[in-house]
């Protein structure tokens, strides 16, 4: 590619704490649930709603501005975008009714969606593709690190000592250096959007005759939905059908954030050896655990050994690396990298991160918050089905067979590389 591994690394460090603060950012309202929605008198279905608005402006910015990047570049996307997302969250602070929460996270996803797409996709062109996955898995798993291990500590500690208000304050301030050294360090890669013609709509949508494409939209949909069902009710079933306190299940969420770090660039990177699709298996497989260990009461006797289970199953970082962002621009021309993270994306924050939330408040009204659980671990059910169709596309294995192709031609089947 051109760049030295200096600056690969500089840019790996950069983008590992930027995609951290954004995902701190967007998961702070959901560990700071127990202390606002008493607050603005939310029911379970409010709360849910609240990670369900910023979900689908998430979903359609993500997609739009992922394209949009296709055709004029990264940088001038990623920049504002994160600039943007860090005073917005920081303005969460200010809200004063439930409304003004909702409106300050819808704008809040549209803000974030672009520097999903954005990111990954210049990760994935500026990385050889011996360290695709361990490069992408790294900066994904910041996600693990800050926005599921440290976020639920923090915001918690911040909000018991001072108020939840002052949490998010504190979440949105660090976005703001690290546009700055977005804009000083990071470089539109060589051969990237910049350099090929740009694409017309027909060929944006060319993309969806590709296999693989469909099937990384209904896995993410699958992921998204125990994510985000997990994120949002796990810590109220916690404190309130457990009823263990609201540091408690900090810690606890902490440490299956934590675990997710730690796979977060392990399974990826072990992706690049032995393939997509098995590792997909086994994550999705390994996942589930973290829902159902909630559920087993006689854990919480023992909150050390719920929090080791809950560490060494969380491979959810580890997932969003495969089928949000390797697959897809794996799977289709070089030309439609952001557009095809985007459009994953896209399918997994509508259907999973914006209806699976709101199905899972409405359940719980009616049926008790466990089923909302429950409704986690069918979502990592779903990807593990939807996996046993993928087509592998690791590059050492998909390059003999794979001719990608240009702008204007006709769009081929996706290439075999072997299931």
């Amino acid at each position: 590619m051109g760049r030295s591994r200096s600056y690969e690394n500089i840019l790996l460090a950069i983008f590992f704490f930027t995609w951290g603060t954004v995902f701190l950012g967007r998961m702070s309202a959901l560990y700071l649930a127990p202390y606002f929605a008493p607050e603005f008198h939310l029911s379970h279905g409010q709360v849910g709603t609240v990670a369900s608005v910023l979900a689908i402006t998430w979903a359609i910015s993500t997609f739009v501005f992922g394209a949009l990047s296709d055709r004029v570049g990264r940088k001038p996307i990623l920049v504002p975008a994160v600039f943007a997302f860090s005073i917005l969250s920081w303005a969460s602070g200010l809200a004063h009714s439930f409304y003004q929460l909702l409106l300050v996270r819808a704008l809040m996803g549209l803000a974030g969606g672009p520097t999903w797409s954005t990111m990954t996709a210049l990760i994935e062109e500026s990385s050889p593709s011996d360290r695709r996955g361990r490069n992408i898995g790294l900066v994904v798993s910041a996600a693990a690190l800050v926005g599921l291990a440290a976020a639920p500590v923090l915001t918690t500690q911040v909000a018991a000592r001072w108020s939840w208000r002052a949490a998010f304050f504190a979440a949105g301030a660090p976005g703001l250096l690290m546009t700055v050294l977005l804009w000083k360090f990071v470089e539109e890669p060589p051969g990237g959007s910049g350099s090929h013609e740009k694409p017309s709509l027909s060929e944006y949508i060319s993309i969806l005759r590709y296999r693989n494409m469909w099937l990384c939209c209904l896995g993410a949909a699958g992921w998204m939905s125990w994510l985000f069902s997990l994120s949002v009710f796990a810590p109220l079933y916690i404190t309130e059908v457990v009823h263990e306190s609201a540091t408690t299940a900090g810690f606890l969420l902490g440490a299956t954030g934590l675990g997710s770090f730690f796979l977060g660039f392990l399974l990826p990177s072990l992706s690049d050896r032995w393939g997509r699709k098995p590792l997909l298996l086994l994550m999705a497989a390994m996942s589930a655990v973290v829902p159902l260990a909630f559920l087993v009461p006689a854990l919480y006797l023992y909150p050390v050994w719920l929090a080791l289970i809950v560490f060494v199953a969380n491979s959810g970082q580890a997932i969003a690396s495969v089928v949000l962002v390797l697959v897809p621009t794996e799977s289709v021309p070089a030309q439609f990298r952001a557009t095809s993270i985007g459009l994953a994306t896209l399918a997994g924050e509508v259907m999973g991160a914006t209806a699976a939330p709101i199905l899972a408040g409405t359940l719980a009204q009616r049926h008790g918050l466990a089923v909302t659980l429950w409704l986690a671990a069918a979502g990592s059910g779903l990807l593990f089905l939807v996996t046993l169709f993928l087509q592998e596309t690791r590059p050492t294995q998909a390059a003999r067979l794979a001719v990608k192709p240009s702008i204007g031609a006709n769009v081929p089947q996706p290439p075999d590389a072997g299931d």
